[in-house]
């Protein structure tokens, strides 16, 4: 089954958060149809987690967190992003800000 274009998937992810009273920015716009998002999750108290998707041993999209499960410094979460998009210019960077530290993700994340 092929996947939903990246745009697509953003506007639901948005969606979702802000229906539940989080806020949810595009900090950066990669390509429409098959770019990587990475997910910043920002609590509040200038601390993140960082989320991006990998393939587990079935071919299944799930949800690494490349800076460990606990929160970090907002600025390396942000260092991790600038250093991927000079890697790749398609992948989409979002940011969700939600004080009950929740990402909105359907798939499975790996703690």
């Amino acid at each position: 089954m092929p996947e939903l274009s990246t745009w697509i998937w953003v506007d639901a992810l948005r969606w979702r958060a802000e229906r539940e009273g989080a806020s949810c920015f595009v900090l950066h716009k990669g390509d429409a149809d098959a770019g990587v998002v990475l997910l910043k999750l920002v609590d509040g108290d200038g601390l993140a987690r960082l989320f991006v998707p990998v393939r587990d041993m079935e071919g299944e999209r799930v949800w690494s967190q490349p800076l460990g499960g606990l929160p970090v410094e907002e600025a390396r979460a942000d260092a991790y992003i600038a250093r991927r998009r000079e890697d790749d210019p398609d992948i989409w960077a979002l940011e969700i800000i939600d004080r009950q530290g929740r990402h909105f993700l359907m798939e499975r994340v790996e703690e």
